[in-house]
């Protein structure tokens, strides 16, 4: 009871790889296991625990006859490999004076580096040693993993934390973390961290769901990829240049939409403004009939104005020696001097 079980070395040879890959005989095997814990430790300590700080999560080793293959998996490949391949140069002439062979480096990049335990636990013991707040750090380091996507994840930092005397350990959990489920991906990683009062041990586990879930989607992203245009066209799928077609209102709404004011606009489209109406003449009205006014007529697009014809207007009988007027409304009187001479 109580015996805790490393989750990785629990799955290997079942649900995950070995991390290296090689056969020997008896009499070279304890000499090739040496060189390859030699070679973790001299990569670790050249890029994890000194600047650059390339966040190298894993070394894997594959050997062969005539080389040594190490894969780096790393979150800062750009640090590893230097401007213009200077620091993979450099390493790859260590680890050939180190092992005396000849040594191929590959280095594979980490798209999700908050889903990576190793990672996660080198970022608390980095944040502990500048004595930063540890249950502020445990609590930030699993919402940013849990908003990347994992199911589960579980942080315990033991020994003088916050420079007490007395050491204990705090835990942190979100999720679950189904730790006897060989089908469950569940990944571990454990980092010390040197403080000035003591040593602090960070162990975080990550569930990142499970292995069949995994390699379904692998299939389908690989499946989807290779299918080719006529493929497509024969399973009935849409092809991937296709545009969506738009129904002939929204192309009537789009000709009829207002142009922007940096695009120049056609004389076609430009309105002319609308005139105002003339003012109403005033005509004297008979107060027995009244005027029926009637709306203008718009035709062709200018506005024709109908008014009321004018009522007629009643002709006082002319006087002695005064000549009638046809046609106008007025009667011309002569001037006062003429009649005075009469």
């Amino acid at each position: 009871m109580g015996q805790k079980v490393s989750p990785i070395g629990f799955r290997t040879g079942v649900t995950i790889g070995w991390k290296s890959r090689w056969f020997a005989p008896k009499s070279n095997y304890g000499e090739f296991l040496v060189e390859d814990a030699l070679v973790r430790k001299f990569i670790d300590q050249r890029f994890n625990r000194q600047p650059p700080y390339a966040a190298i999560s894993s070394v894997e080793i594959e050997r062969t006859r005539e080389e040594v293959k190490v894969i780096l998996k790393t979150a800062r490949p750009g640090l590893v490999i230097g401007p213009k391949g200077a620091e993979v140069d450099k390493l790859k002439d260590a680890l050939e004076d180190l092992t005396d062979r000849r040594v191929n480096i590959v280095i594979v990049e980490i798209r999700a580096p908050d889903l990576d335990a190793q990672l996660v636990a080198d970022g608390i013991a980095e944040q502990l040693k500048r004595r930063t707040s540890f249950r502020r750090t445990m609590k930030q380091h699993c919402e940013a993993t849990m908003q990347a996507g994992a199911k589960g994840v579980k942080i315990i930092v033991s020994g003088r934390l916050g420079g007490s005397e007395m050491s204990r350990s705090e835990t942190q959990l979100l999720g679950s973390i189904p730790l006897h489920t060989l089908e469950a991906d569940v990944d571990y990683g454990f980092t010390p961290s040197f403080t000035t009062y003591g040593t602090i041990g960070v162990k975080v586990w990550i569930h990142r769901g499970m292995f069949a879930e995994q390699t379904e989607e692998e299939e389908d992203q690989v499946r989807s990829q290779a299918m080719t245009r006529a493929r497509r066209r024969r399973e009935g799928g849409p092809p991937t240049d296709a545009r969506p077609r738009r129904s002939p209102r929204e192309g009537q709404a789009d000709q009829k939409a207002p142009h922007s004011k940096s695009a120049p606009r056609s004389k076609s489209s430009r309105r002319s403004p609308r005139r105002k109406p003339k003012d109403k003449p005033a005509v004297q009205l008979a107060p027995d009939k009244p005027a029926t006014s009637q709306e203008p007529k718009q035709v062709s697009g200018e506005t024709q104005e109908t008014t009321a014809p004018p009522a007629p207007v009643q002709e006082t009988p002319p006087e002695s020696g005064e000549p009638k007027v046809q046609g106008h409304s007025e009667v011309e009187t002569p001037p006062k001097e003429l009649e005075g001479e009469g």
